[in-house]
This record gives C-alpha cells, sequence and structure tokens, in this order.
C-alpha cells in the first residue's frame, strides 16, 4: 500500500515551481495557497513583503494547512518562532526544508527544547548557493588585490595620482578557506582556476583533491601565516565563534585580503578593524555581520578599506528555482527511505 505524503508551501513560490514538487511522485499532495503568502518584492525573496498582513481568517487557513502536512517548504513565516509554534501544533511533522544554507541558528533560535528537536529532521538548502557566494568571494580578493576601493575614492575626488601604483597578483598567491564544505570548495575551484594555490580548514581533517594543505581549526594559525587571502565560509556555531580574533589577525602576513561569506559572528569586528588599522589586513569584503542590519553607528560603514555587502551575495535570479530542484531531490530521498543530505545538527545547530 502506497503511503501518502503531504508536502505544504509555507514560503513565498512561484506556481512553476511547485508544480515539479507535484511531479516528484504521484503520492505526493502539496498543498499551496498563494493568497496565504506574502508576495516576493525580489526573486527568492522569502520572507516576502513585510507589509502583507492576513486576516485572522486567513491565519487561522495558514496554519491549519501547516498543520496537515509531514513535510514543509519553508519555515512558517520564514521565521524561528513559526518553526517553534509548527513543532508543537502538528504532532505528524516529519522534515522541515529551510531556505537558508545555514539554518542552524534559526533552529537555535526557535528555542526548540532537545527532546522535540528530534521527532523531526530540519534540512538546509546548503550547496545551492555554493557558485553565487564563491563568485562574491573571488570579487572580495579581485577587490583587494586590485585596490579597487582607493580606485574608487580617487574617481569620487576626480583624483588622477602622480605616482602609479601596482596592483598585486592574483595569479600565484595562496588563499586559506576557513570551512571545505560546497561553498568553500566551490571557492576553491574558482580561485584555483585564477591560479592561487588553495589551503584550508576542515572540520574531518582529510585530504582533498586540489587542496595543498588541510587543517582543522587548531592548525589555522599555520595556515594564516602563509596566506595572502583569507576567505571564511564557517557557519555561526559555539565553535566558531570569534574564531578570527586578535591571535588569528595577528598570525596574518601584513597586507592579507579577508573575505567573509560564513556568519558574522565567526568574526571579533574590534579585532578586525585593528588589523584593518594596522596594516594585517589591507582588504576586507565582509557580507555577514555579529549584528544585522550592521548597526549605524559601526565603523565599517565609513571605513576606507571595507566593503559592506547587506547578506545578499548568495542571492541569484536562479535561486527559488536551484532550491526547488535540490527540495525535488530531497523529497525523493525522503520518500524512498534515504537518508536526508544537510541536516541541522540539533545538538550544535550547523
Amino acid at each position: 500500500m502506497t503511503t501518502l505524503t503531504t508536502v505544504a508551501i509555507a514560503v513565498p513560490l512561484e506556481a512553476e515551481l511547485v508544480d515539479r514538487i507535484r511531479a516528484v511522485d504521484p503520492s505526493v499532495t502539496v498543498l499551496y495557497e498563494p493568497d496565504l503568502l506574502p508576495p516576493e518584492r525580489f526573486p527568492a525573496d522569502h520572507s516576502g513583503d513585510p507589509d502583507f498582513k492576513r486576516t485572522p481568517a486567513q491565519e487561522e487557513q495558514y496554519w491549519a494547512m501547516l498543520n496537515k502536512a509531514q513535510v514543509l517548504y519553508g519555515l512558517p513565516n520564514e521565521s524561528p518562532a513559526g518553526l517553534a509554534r509548527i513543532a508543537r501544533e502538528n504532532p505528524r511533522l516529519q522534515w522541515v526544508h529551510a531556505m537558508a544554507a545555514g539554518a542552524g541558528g534559526a533552529v537555535k533560535a526557535s528555542g526548540l527544547d532537545q527532546e522535540t528537536l528530534l521527532k523531526f529532521k530540519v534540512t538546509t538548502s546548503a550547496g545551492v548557493h555554493a557558485l553565487p557566494l564563491a563568485e562574491f568571494a573571488a570579487l572580495g580578493i579581485l577587490n583587494g588585490f586590485k585596490r579597487s576601493a582607493e580606485l574608487a575614492q580617487d574617481q569620487a575626488a576626480k583624483v588622477w595620482p602622480e605616482l602609479r601604483t601596482p596592483t598585486r597578483l592574483v595569479s600565484g598567491s595562496t588563499l586559506v578557506v576557513t570551512g571545505l564544505g560546497e561553498i568553500g570548495l566551490e571557492t576553491a575551484r574558482i580561485a584555483r582556476a585564477l591560479g592561487m594555490t588553495v589551503s584550508g580548514t576542515k572540520r574531518n581533517v582529510e585530504p582533498i583533491e586540489g587542496i595543498e594543505q588541510v587543517a582543522g581549526n587548531d592548525g589555522l594559525a599555520g595556515l594564516l601565516a602563509s596566506a595572502d587571502a583569507v576567505v571564511n565560509t564557517l557557519p555561526g556555531t559555539p565553535y566558531t565563534e570569534k574564531l578570527f580574533n586578535r591571535a588569528a589577525f595577528a598570525a596574518m602576513k601584513p597586507g592579507t585580503v579577508f573575505v567573509n561569506v560564513g556568519r558574522g559572528t565567526v568574526v571579533d569586528e574590534d579585532a578586525l578593524l585593528e588589523a584593518l588599522d594596522n596594516g594585517q589586513v589591507s582588504y576586507a569584503c565582509l557580507d555577514v555581520f555579529a549584528v544585522e542590519p550592521l548597526p549605524q553607528d559601526s565603523p565599517l560603514w565609513n571605513h576606507p578599506r571595507v566593503m559592506v555587502s547587506p547578506h545578499t551575495s548568495a542571492l541569484s535570479a536562479a535561486e527559488n528555482r536551484l532550491i526547488a530542484e535540490r527540495f525535488c531531490s530531497n523529497l525523493r530521498t525522503f520518500l524512498d527511505g534515504g537518508d536526508l543530505p544537510h541536516l541541522v545538527d540539533p545538538v550544535h545547530f550547523y
């Protein structure tokens, strides 16, 4: 006898992509009520328009829909509070697929206890964002090596310097990537194409083809000593918090380019500012911050050698399609009784 599976679409999604989910298997029923979902303001706007408000009747209908499902596409209302509520109210919940690559923070912020978190699985969209994040990391490296911040300042001031300042060659330089997962390996691939030698860190230390040296976090200082550029892709966990502290920046060569596309909590921002001011770091390209939105009084906003990106480097016009395709693949695995990839660890939240 075929087991029927109900999937509820909890976040904004195009109808044609919902149809792709329906097509995975005849045993799947997909609940999709676009009138109950906030309209997207831009591609892959998973939270939707913040001005959108459901009527009380629509609110009741939304939660009734979600409580019928064993599987959710997206966190309810794309929020930790929504995850907490559905975990309390839906006893049949088996799996929630999150839109984010790093959904551990949202799961932790839900405040759900260990016993509840073990009742269902949460998967992330890790890997979907690997290419746009890696391209952004490459942008940051190139900006640093090619002095783009100084060029922009001179252009704004209409200054044509008398002395011609040389730029640095990316080819032949050394990159250290913290976190050799899918994002880190895609970054390494692009960096190698630019002629860089790449080393990096991984929780489980093992040889990786194309990577010069792999170390754990305890070996990071040794890698940093030879780095011309550093890209962080690590998630925010208790084990990575302020990994880039004063000691880490002091271990770098003067003039190192630093890029962060992981999580802002991995970096001690005061230590980074000191490193920028004393020349250990020549340029920082930052997509993530310890507090988001970045506070108005943060010195990072106005630092002449910092690029501030509002946590948008993973976004692309293809994101909804890529996430839906990943979900469809995972749904096939789920229906076949296989092991779901990219599970959020309910203990360490990564």
